[in-house]
């Protein structure tokens, strides 16, 4: 017998007009920007906020402790797509829990590849992080902050928060994007930096990008 292959992102579906990714940079074809082997489908601002819900392609439950799923064909692969921003791929998706220790095996149960449970403090206040590998790209659960209110609710599903993108030169993508994107800071993960879009560019989401 096959062995099962690894859960990957097939698409997302993002609250946000098409116009706006355009403006900071993205290449949007039939308001989709592909970015790597994920589509990142601009479904407007009336769609509601921030990521509406994802695909995955070899999930074994669409369970995922509230994150809206639902499971997609294995489909063909996606040429690339060159963005003026200096985009190459998405790099992680950023998703909140008010409790770990149960998200976490909710989504192993789902067939999730944690790849390793983080403790210590974030710059943000938050306190553990788990990191799921999908493929190329990252699911990184941050536990909320302790002491807020999102953290006292204890029986709240999970949430989406965010989304990174991987460039090839962090500096080049701000020279290109100017005020639209923040200053280049060290990031979490060692040797890395990272940018914070500004609410400006309208992008319906927090979104950073990321160097190697």
């Amino acid at each position: 017998m096959a062995s099962q292959s690894a859960p990957t992102i097939a698409s997302i579906v993002v609250a946000a007009e098409p116009a706006e990714w355009k403006g900071a940079g993205f290449t949007v074809t039939d308001c989709v920007v592909l970015a790597g082997t994920v589509a990142i489908s601009l479904a407007g601002s009336a769609a509601g906020r921030g990521i509406v819900s994802w695909a995955l392609r070899d999930v074994a439950s669409a369970e995922l402790d509230g994150l809206p799923t639902t499971v997609a064909d294995a489909g063909a692969p996606r040429e690339c797509v060159t963005h003026p921003n200096g985009v190459l791929r998405l790099d992680h998706v950023v998703a909140f829990s008010p409790d770990l220790r149960r998200t976490v095996p909710a989504l192993e149960a789902a067939g999730l590849d944690l790849r390793r449970l983080r403790e210590g403090p974030t710059g943000a206040g938050a306190e553990r992080q788990a990191f799921f590998r999908f493929g190329e790209a990252i699911l990184e659960v941050v536990e909320h902050p302790p002491g807020t209110p999102a953290a006292e609710d204890r029986d709240a599903p999970s949430r989406f928060w965010g989304l990174a993108f991987l460039v090839g030169d962090l500096d080049a993508s701000a020279a290109h994007l100017g005020p639209l994107l923040g200053t280049p800071r060290e990031a979490i993960q060692p040797g890395r930096r990272i940018a914070t879009m500004r609410r400006e560019a309208g992008l319906g989401l927090p979104v950073a990008l990321i160097s190697p």
